[in-house]
């Protein structure tokens, strides 16, 4: 049986049901037949561009079916291209479309011109072979980089997508992430290319639970992947409204741990859906993944799970050396979806590391994840934390996101973030941003007992700010620690309550 490339399979439905529905934008459905004819408009504007035809094209749109369009066109054309996010700085973006080689920059017709940032005036960069995503990381520790997928690797990654949601004919797919995140690869490339019908999700409204839950529940949606902020926000909107989703068949929680709180609530907010925990990373994309029973407990980290076909995983100890047993170690991923590499001087053969189990053969690099993992004596693996989010705190090693869990357990707290900051006498101390519930009168002495309670004394937070405010996120939905700890620890500003704690 002949395996169809993304951009051939999505021709093909387009031929074969032109009205089937491809896409929801806000209130109009549009059919593949229609989504064909905006992609081939596209192409007309690339062949028109002063870029040779095998030549990178940066496309500069927020989440529509004209920014759909115009992958659609890059793909079909068998043009590289590179996807930005609309919120970096114009010195960051400049510097992503120089690195990528991209003289042609597309966007939405109708932009203004001085919107549109110039292109590279130098040579173009050698690409790796079959190069078509480029996507980006999220810069939250620096800038960008540049992550090329190759086709083969997006088609290889879009197939077994497809069969194992069922985003075939008849599935509506909610795509809640920015078009430059990985999850649209899924969400959008691989609905696409199954026959399915990708709901989009207003990224104007994307902070507002009850417009995702309405959307979620008119357009029947049956297939949800998201971060779990996308679960908060509806699970507290559906609260609101008494209401629930009973048509979600498929709900994917990625991108970040899942708080035991929000854990709770999400069996009532979909009753009959199957529940996924997915880990995956920009330069990887998806590598393990666990469906979630009522027998895991709700409250404790969800396990990892097992790789997906033809993914081989690595815990690594802090020489560099595979361990089987139990204990703690660096989770290292080798896909068949991956990239080999950053563009350009970002690339680092410290991060895409042989094979560690090799003995020095050569079977393709590893990515070093940075995440540390915990494998017990059954096998069973479960996220640690990140490397960089280890820390000594008066010689003590502390894990600042398991402070961060135990913040999130208390009923009034529905964000929390623990900033490392440097100190003259400690090495480190940590930093607490909380926001509470609406209504709540929770304080900082009221955290600082419950943190005393189930913490020890070194991970004990020695500022405490608390906030009504949602906390700066960036594009992907994690926190963004550059903003938060600008905002909120300027010097000598006082916390959201007037206190200097």
């Amino acid at each position: 049986m002949r395996t169809y490339s993304l951009v051939e399979a999505f021709l093909r439905h387009a031929r074969e049901r032109p009205l089937a529905p491809a896409l929801v934008w806000r209130e109009e459905e549009l059919g593949y037949g229609d989504l064909l004819r905006r992609a081939d408009s596209v192409r007309a504007r690339l062949k028109a561009m002063d870029a040779p035809s095998n030549e990178p094209v940066c496309l500069l749109a927020a989440k529509s079916p004209e920014a759909v369009a115009m992958v659609l066109a890059c793909l079909m054309e068998r043009r590289a291209f590179l996807i930005p996010s609309l919120d970096l700085g114009a010195r960051a973006l400049r510097g992503l479309i120089d690195l990528s080689g991209c003289r042609a920059v597309l966007t939405p017709e109708g932009t203004p011109r001085n919107r549109v940032p110039a292109g590279a005036g130098g040579a173009v960069p050698p690409l790796p072979e079959d190069t078509s995503f480029m996507l980006t990381t999220s810069g939250s520790t620096g800038m960008p980089k540049v992550v090329p997928l190759s086709a083969g690797a997006v088609d290889r990654f879009t197939r077994w997508a497809g069969g194992r949601f069922d985003l075939g004919p008849g599935s509506r797919v909610l795509s809640y992430a920015p078009l430059h995140f990985d999850l649209c690869l899924l969400d959008v490339w691989a609905t696409l290319a199954h026959g399915g019908c990708v709901v989009l999700a207003d990224p104007g409204l994307a902070a507002r639970g009850d417009y995702l839950l309405d959307l979620v529940a008119r357009w029947e949606v049956s297939t949800v992947q998201a971060v779990p902020m996308f679960y908060r926000l509806v699970a507290e909107a559906a609260d609101t409204k008494r209401q629930s989703l009973p048509g979600v068949r498929h709900a994917i929680l990625t991108g970040d741990s899942v708080p035991g709180p929000l854990q709770r609530r999400i069996p009532d907010l979909l009753p009959n859906a199957r529940l996924y925990n997915v880990y995956g990373c920009t330069e990887t994309n998806d590598s393990l993944i666990h469906e979630i029973e009522s027998e895991d407990g709700l409250g404790a980290p969800f396990p990892l799970g097992s790789p997906l076909p033809g993914v081989t995983v690595a815990v690594v100890d802090s020489e560099g050396r595979p361990f089987r047993g139990s204990g703690i170690g660096e989770l290292w991923v080798r896909t068949p979806f991956q990239t080999l590499g950053y563009l350009g001087r970002a690339n680092d053969r410290t991060v895409f590391a042989d094979d560690p189990g090799s003995g020095g053969r050569n079977s393709g690099p590893f990515f070093r994840t940075g995440d540390l993992v915990r494998r017990d004596e059954t096998g069973r693996i479960t996220l640690e934390g990140r490397g960089d989010f280890h820390v000594k705190v008066r010689g003590v090693r502390v894990n600042t996101q398991e402070v961060e869990h135990v913040l999130l357990h208390h009923p009034d707290v529905v964000e929390a973030v623990v900033l490392a900051r440097r100190d003259l006498v400690a090495g480190r101390l940590l930093h607490l941003v909380v926001r509470r519930t609406p209504g709540s009168e929770l304080n900082s002495l009221v955290l600082r007992r419950h943190c005393a309670a189930r913490l020890p004394r070194a991970a004990l937070p020695s500022t405490v700010r608390i906030t009504d405010d949602a906390l700066p996120r960036t594009s992907t939905g994690k926190p963004d620690r550059e903003r938060i700890a600008r905002v909120y620890f300027e010097p000598d500003r006082p916390n959201e309550q007037g206190e200097q704690t």
